[in-house]
């Protein structure tokens, strides 16, 4: 069994009608994994270090594995069948009773990326998943090249007639540092401290790219 594996980063979170894209991979690839809106808005707060009022579902969850003494060691996109990806999480448990072990726990790909994210633990996708799904890197680049542009005609517009500008009318979908309208504030919320320092079913890549060119 091939059980080589290559380390990916998420390189964007792009929110679409109801879902989000998380696009990963790394300068020789990119691959994207359609994720339902709650943990697509997670990812991206944890990509930001956007400050919670309260804790979300994986600040939960890395707290209690704190409590135990383990963490999320790495994340492994670890099989595709058609359009459903597979995923394990590895933690490492350590404390003053047991030794250092690890445990593999089966989960959905987006809650997987969502705990690596939080914690800042390695990503890895199977050589086999790797092999199998399609490159995505250019329409990556296409839409940020978009969003770019885009921020830098609204910026000199700006300057030119600022009285001309509807904020209504900006589109940064392209920005990695994208502002989600679901997600609070920053400046409006006290920043929720977890105390980590550094942790169903299948997500469906199903649909065809739907911001494509």
């Amino acid at each position: 069994m091939n059980r080589e594996v290559i380390e990916a980063q998420v390189r964007a979170v792009l929110p679409l009608d109801g879902s989000f894209a998380v696009f990963l991979g790394n300068e020789e690839k990119t691959f994207v994994i359609y994720v339902d809106e709650s943990v697509g808005t997670a990812i991206s707060m944890f990509m930001r270090g956007a400050a919670k009022e309260r804790p979300l579902t994986h600040d939960l969850l890395a707290t209690v594995l704190m409590a135990f003494g383990a963490k999320v060691d790495r994340v492994i996109i670890n099989d595709v069948h058609g359009s459903v990806f597979h995923a394990r999480i590895i933690v490492s448990a350590e404390n003053e009773l047991h030794a250092r072990k690890l445990i593999e726990l089966d989960a959905r790909p987006s809650d997987s990326i969502a705990m690596a994210v939080q914690q800042s633990a390695p990503l890895f996708v199977a050589r086999k998943v790797w092999d199998t799904v399609d490159d995505m890197t250019d329409t990556l680049a296409e839409i940020e090249k978009r969003g770019l542009e885009e921020a830098a005609n609204t910026a000199a517009a700006a300057v030119d007639d600022p009285d001309e500008i509807d904020p209504d009318d900006l589109d940064l979908e392209g920005l990695e540092d994208i502002k989600l309208d679901d997600t609070e504030d920053d400046d409006d919320v006290e920043p929720y401290d977890d105390g980590y320092s550094g942790l169903d079913d299948d997500d469906d890549e199903g649909e065809e790219w739907k911001k494509g060119g």
